[in-house]
């Protein structure tokens, strides 16, 4: 192949080799499991079954009924948001373990480091779409869909997917300097999900004497709340799926502000370590 042959197709290679990782990625996830992909649906509702009798029937919690959708069921309100939870968890635990795992591979080649963190968000995606195509089955079965919001639900499983890769960006760059940074992104992941209103209804950031909201440290819980990014990603999902109605304008502008500062930090960080990630692994 001549020198103008190779120049002509560089610009292909980043493309077609973030495809084949992400291929290898979904051919490997249950790789030589009997159940296979069957996994993608049998995780989240033994989750939700759990949560469903812990917070549902032992401490009755109580979602607010869907409007307008008219849905009132702790099961679904719970799944509209534990879904989009699991899918940012997968997506930055499994950033962190793509350049870990993939150590031979980055010291016999140069490629974009970039396209193994990103290849495996992908693959999670892939994961996600069939687990909200099995939701919105349901839906349709047991309660009632809006085909309408149907599409933003793409739109939003690709902002969260993209504000996952952000931070995972970030933590597997760093983790490859200091590997404790794995171990304490569970530990943060774990405080963050039940700092996220997921399991419980909001409500009960309130106090039912006063009907004002809690305080930390003197700050208005609820507009600390506001700074978690999750709280806005879980509530666009209810809102999709649970409410069925279109967010407005603001809300969706959160959510594009805090996934393009997950991103902009997030390879900011990467590209200052990135080209010295084969010496250290």
């Amino acid at each position: 192949m001549t020198a103008t042959a190779r120049r002509r197709k560089r610009p292909d290679y980043p493309l077609e080799l973030l495809w084949n990782l992400t291929l290898r990625e979904l051919r490997g996830k249950y790789k030589r499991s009997i159940l296979g992909w069957g996994w993608s649906l049998l995780n989240p509702l033994v989750q939700l079954a759990v949560y469903s009798a812990v917070f549902g029937i032992l401490f009755k919690a109580t979602p607010p009924p869907g409007d307008p959708s008219g849905i009132h069921a702790y099961s679904f309100w719970l799944v509209s948001g534990l879904l989009a939870w699991n899918f940012h968890l997968n997506g930055v635990m499994g950033a962190i373990g793509s350049l870990a795992g993939n150590g031979n591979l980055i010291r016999k080649v140069y490629f974009p480091r970039s396209i193994l963190p990103f290849a495996t968000s992908l693959s999670w995606l892939v994961s996600f779409a069939i687990e909200i195509a099995a939701l919105i089955l349901i839906l349709a079965v047991f309660q009632t869909i809006n085909l309408a919001v149907l599409p933003l639900v793409v739109v939003a499983a690709v902002l969260l997917m993209l504000f996952s890769l952000g931070l995972g960006l970030l933590v597997s760059a760093v983790n490859v300097y200091f590997r404790d940074i794995e171990y304490l992104t569970q530990i943060a992941l774990q405080v963050w999900f039940f700092g996220t209103p997921i399991v419980y209804n909001e409500k009960l950031l309130t106090n039912p004497k006063t009907g004002l909201h809690y305080h930390l440290l003197g700050i208005d819980v609820l507009t600390i709340e506001k700074l978690n990014p999750m709280y806005h990603f879980t509530g666009l999902f209810r809102t999709l799926l649970y409410h069925q109605t279109w967010p407005t304008f603001g809300e969706i502008g959160v959510l594009v502000a805090f996934t393009a500062t997950s991103l902009l930090v997030g390879s900011i960080v990467f590209r200052r370590i990135e080209p010295r990630m084969a010496e250290e692994l």
